[in-house]
């Protein structure tokens, strides 16, 4: 994955909370009612495969990723120093996920717009070791979320290390823009109300649960399709290139993130589909190919009973 040297990054879309985020643990996340149980899905999931507890802290390779102390924000006024073009994007992971995150959310204005609505952007916090959201305290444990109740991206800054080391995915830049696209894919969701069609902690293969993240790994492929189109405000795009090497990456992780690789693979027992809370593996890179090739939205409609889930 590439970026246009001299594109301009806006930092804004990153949140400034400084040491603001620390306290808590990710056990006290709210679970199921007032419109989190797309949140609590997640936890409940995540927590009742890792045992509740944090996942081990790994540096994230970039220098400002390293110095950020457990507990705290990365700190967007810092960001605003170094990341202020693709070119920078390319040197640093952190700038690239600026760069890839406002290619995201101008996908999503430009979607929304062409259908008569108003996109209304969602800022992402990268942090370390524990956060404190509109969703209740998190830590490592839980991954990646999107919080509905603060319109907000998390992301613990040790998850795409851990992703590698841990659930053996090759990594990337663009495996990391696909786990924000998906994430921002929930924001969508929440946007247009989809989210509200999810009830309750309820699981299986069939489940609102399962087609609720399918749909989101559908959205970051329609994204991913337009990705080296979407304009700047000054008309260029962030990204120059997507090569087949990413889409591969892609689909690896995607593979590795899902339910039957989990349980079999990190916890050494036998998939129970009825614990399926975010899809198979094959499911995962099913309907991240299917937002890939068309390229429309529309084609992500896993909550169509008659829509062959894989």
């Amino acid at each position: 994955m590439r970026f246009n040297e001299d594109a301009e990054l806006d930092v804004s879309q990153v949140e400034d909370l400084g040491g603001s985020g620390g306290g808590g643990v990710g056990s006290r996340v709210a679970i199921g009612g007032g419109g989190l149980g797309v949140v609590g899905l997640l936890i409940w999931f995540l927590l009742s495969q890792f045992g509740g507890g944090a996942l081990p802290s790994v540096p994230g390779g970039a220098a400002d990723r390293d110095s950020v102390p457990r507990g705290e924000m990365v700190n967007s006024g810092k960001l605003a120093e170094k990341c202020k073009t693709g070119a920078d994007a390319n040197r640093s992971q952190d700038c690239a996920a600026i760069a890839s995150i406002n290619s995201i959310q101008g996908y999503w204005t430009d979607v929304f717009a062409r259908s008569g609505r108003t996109y209304r952007k969602a800022t992402t916090n990268f942090f370390n070791g524990a956060v404190r959201t509109g969703c209740g305290n998190a830590d490592s444990a839980v991954g990646p979320f999107y919080c509905p109740a603060d319109n907000e991206v998390y992301i613990d800054l040790s998850f795409f290390k851990e992703l590698q080391d841990r659930f053996g995915a090759a990594g990337g830049t663009f495996v990391e823009a696909y786990v924000l696209a998906h994430e921002y894919g929930h924001h969508v969701q929440n946007l247009l109300g989809t989210s509200d069609q999810v009830r309750g902690n309820a699981t299986g293969p069939e489940s609102g649960s399962v087609r609720l993240e399918l749909q989101a790994d559908c959205y970051a492929g329609a994204w991913a399709k337009h990705a080296t189109t979407v304009p700047t405000p000054s008309g260029k795009p962030l990204i120059a290139e997507i090569t087949d090497d990413d889409i591969k990456r892609a689909l690896d992780a995607a593979g590795r993130i899902g339910d039957d690789f989990i349980q079999s693979q990190l916890n050494g027992r036998k998939p129970d589909p009825s614990q399926f809370s975010h899809g198979s593996s094959k499911q995962r890179q099913k309907w991240f190919s299917t937002g890939l090739k068309t390229g429309n939205p529309a084609s992500c409609n896993t909550f169509d009973r008659n829509v062959d889930l894989g």
